[in-house]
């Protein structure tokens, strides 16, 4: 009896019984079947949210408020899929990204964003990435859940991915309006994303270049705090990288820099980026040469100097060429650039001449080109051609003038074409003397444009005889008559200039009616008796 108590009382202390161990293994297995099923759903759900066929039944099955608190689960591998399903939910549509805010799952991703592990910082970054790239309003729901400080604090983490998700949400922010921008500038961003331009990864270096970008283009006072942050040191020497998207970014965030003020293009030059970034105006990459012709625009639009700058490393050229290879909006920077040259002096614009700019021009002009191009275009040679005749007579040989005068009055060119064909179309014509292309427009031009043509032949033919010949063989004459005009008009003296060029039975001769009053005159006439 002794002995079986004993070993009652040994059992007692040394194990446990069959059933508790029995319940134990019970608990266990549906706290793992619990997480199992919570894995696979947050899982499912990710990977149906890629899919954009699947976003609109996810939303009507209430997706979002059964995310919510898996962003708070026990499991970081269920908490890093829950905010990499929700990121990709509010990245298909903006009403989905509206949930996030309205949802009160922004506080949950900035206060987790500080003591989490680096893959769960990461995948909140792109939630806040996606929420703020929607529109300003998100953006600014972003900042005022205090998010843009946590971020910038990931600019200091040691993983590039961090790194990399944080910057590209920064940039979304700045890139609304200057406000926003400013409020990632006032977080301390500028320095750190100056410091990622120089870490190894080039896709980081592409993020933060493209993040300065969108803080730099807002206000000359924001590019200041870019430029004063260092940047521009670390983005030119970029510019001979091989990584075609990286190259984009830099001359992108070079461009946002040059186009506020002279003083910041200056700077930008003073890096020694000519004739280094010509180059790359023939680059593979399309995106690539129009970030370069944009740089280069708001470099020479500035001032006579820096124009000049261009045109002396052989930029004019280059800048022909690349419009001449590219299409619809690719062609604009090429197209303005060489406007902004030929407006500062003759010289320039002799130059843009010599570099057989204006028949590239006159060839965006065509019908099939967009509105958009073809008014940059009438832009551009009116501004090569306004100088001196010579530089009128190089645009009026290419065929143009009629072309500014149709897009002036066309009903179906946009207003911006209309106004710039006008205006271009002035600006040539009180320069030139090239007759042959004038006499084009006077049966066709309206009054407030045939002033200007019939004011151009009564200052060339007082002092050109073969002109006037020419003008009467050619029915200039004849059509000057057929002008009907006010009396003390412009036109009008201009009309009289012209006809004190000419022997006054000439000038009868081509009048209308004229052959009228002969035919009247033969039949009154009475002639004498012929004697035989």
């Amino acid at each position: 009896a002794t002995n079986v108590k004993g070993s009652a009382r040994k059992q007692r202390k040394g194990s446990v019984p069959l059933f508790i161990i029995m319940a134990q293994k019970q608990i266990l297995q549906t706290f793992e079947t619990y997480q199992k099923a919570r894995t696979t759903f947050v899982q499912g759900v990710a990977e149906m949210a890629s899919r954009p066929q699947n976003i609109e039944v996810l939303q009507q099955a209430g997706v979002m408020a059964l995310l919510r608190p898996l962003l708070l689960d026990t499991v970081p591998n269920i908490q890093q899929t829950a905010a990499l399903a929700l990121g990709r939910l509010a990245q298909s549509n903006d009403e989905l990204a509206r949930a996030v805010v309205t949802g009160d799952i922004l506080p949950q991703l900035v206060d987790s964003l500080s003591d989490k592990n680096r893959f769960y910082k990461k995948a909140a970054a792109f939630v806040l990435r996606t929420v703020a790239k929607n529109s300003p309003e998100l953006a600014q729901a972003v900042v005022d859940s205090g998010a843009v400080t946590s971020l910038v604090s990931c600019l200091e983490e040691f993983d590039p991915a961090v790194k990399e998700s944080s910057a590209t949400a920064l940039g979304y922010i700045s890139r609304h309006s200057t406000e926003l921008a400013q409020s990632v500038v006032d977080a301390g961003a500028v320095p750190l994303l100056v410091l990622c331009l120089q870490e190894p990864e080039i896709s980081l270096k592409r993020i933060a270049a493209s993040a300065l970008s969108d803080i730099c283009k807002h206000t000359p006072e924001l590019a200041q705090t870019v430029v004063d942050g260092g940047a521009i040191p670390h983005l030119v020497p970029l510019v001979d990288t091989s990584d075609a998207k990286l190259k984009r970014q830099i001359f992108s965030a070079l461009s946002q820099i040059s186009k506020h003020t002279v003083d910041l293009a200056e700077l930008v030059v003073e890096a020694e980026i000519f004739p280094a970034v010509l180059s790359s105006l023939a680059d593979p990459d399309e995106y690539v040469r129009k970030n370069v012709a944009t740089l280069i625009r708001e470099i020479c639009k500035h001032t006579v100097d820096l124009a000049q700058l261009v045109v002396n490393s052989s930029g004019v050229k280059a800048m022909v060429n690349y419009t001449e290879a590219s299409r619809e909006s690719a062609a604009i920077p090429g197209i303005m650039t060489l406007g902004y040259i030929a407006s500062f002096t003759e010289r320039l614009a002799m130059a843009t001449i010599v570099s057989q700019a204006v028949p590239v021009l006159a060839k965006c002009l065509e019908s099939d080109t967009p509105d958009y191009v073809k008014a940059a275009a009438a832009w551009s040679l009116g501004q090569i051609g306004r100088h001196t005749p010579e530089h009128a007579r190089h645009v009026a040989e290419a065929n143009v003038l009629p072309k500014l005068l149709y897009y002036s009055t066309a009903p179906d060119a946009s207003e911006d074409l209309q106004s710039k064909s006008l205006r271009a179309l002035k600006n040539v014509l009180q320069k030139c003397t090239h007759l042959a292309s004038l006499e084009e427009l006077l049966t066709a031009a309206p009054a407030d444009i045939l002033r200007h043509v019939v004011e151009q032949f009564a200052k060339v033919l007082p002092n050109d005889a073969r002109a006037r010949r020419m003008f009467v063989t050619t029915g200039g004459l004849r059509k000057i008559q057929e002008i009907r005009v006010e009396k003390g008009s412009q036109l009008a003296d201009s009309i009289d200039i012209i006809n004190r060029c000419f022997p006054e039975e000439i000038v009868q001769y081509y009048s209308p009616g004229y052959s009228d009053t002969l035919l009247q005159r033969v039949e009154s006439y009475n002639p004498a008796t012929i004697k035989s």
